[in-house]
């Protein structure tokens, strides 16, 4: 009887060793996240430490020339499109890839349907970006122009370049997704790292958006 007992006992132990492993990407993805949050700390750094040192009346006259209200109707896009970057990952955690029914019954939809849309409203994002850059260049507020336009141009172009590198993930999640044979666990996963990415470039916008927008002077 007891090694009829340990025999029974021994699989349970191996099956409760397995499910409480950290998966490795995962961690991985996380890691290497917090050391792109140091990174971004530098920037906050460097231009609370340059709004310091200039001269107010120069760094106002550079921030008036902001659009606030066209920068608050570009952030709350990218800010949405965690939203339904979420609804992907929950539909890849139910190994649903693609819609079940019309592509007008968006409470249907998969994987691939949610994650396209985040990658139109990020696309969206940069396209805003772009088009606000050229604004500012047209007032004179460049790169070499000032200070300010160093920081400026500096902290929101490195994270708009994070924002090109998500977009780029999503081409990639979506290629192997409908590449794949069988959606399963691999591509699951790749969808909930890329998604972790993305949240973390969109709070990193949002706390850029307040101090830059916000509190410009």
């Amino acid at each position: 009887m007891a090694t009829v007992s340990t025999a029974t006992a021994a699989p349970h132990a191996h099956q409760h060793v397995s499910v409480n492993r950290p998966n490795p990407v995962s961690v991985g993805t996380i890691v290497w996240l917090a050391s792109e949050l140091m990174f971004f700390a530098g920037l906050f750094a460097m231009y609370f430490t340059v709004r310091s040192t200039m001269p107010a009346e120069e760094w106002i006259a550079q921030a008036d020339h902001l659009n606030l209200g066209y920068a608050a109707i570009n952030t709350t896009v990218l800010v949405l499109s965690s939203v339904t970057c979420q609804m992907g990952v929950w539909k890849a955690e139910r190994f649903q890839p693609v819609r079940t029914g019309s592509v007008f019954q968006v409470n249907l939809w998969g994987m691939n349907e949610w994650m396209t849309l985040t990658f139109l409203m990020g696309a969206f994002f940069i396209g805003g970006q772009v088009f606000e850059y050229a604004e500012l260049v047209e007032h004179g507020v460049t790169i070499s122009s000032s200070a300010y336009g160093s920081v400026f141009y500096l902290t929101t172009g490195f994270h708009g370049l994070h924002v090109v590198g998500g977009l780029l993930a999503f081409l990639f999640l979506l290629g192997r997704s409908f590449s794949a044979k069988n959606f399963g666990h691999h591509e699951a996963t790749t969808g909930i790292v890329t998604s972790y990415y993305w949240h973390f470039v969109d709070v990193v916008w949002i706390a850029l958006f307040g101090v830059i927008y916000l509190l410009p002077y």
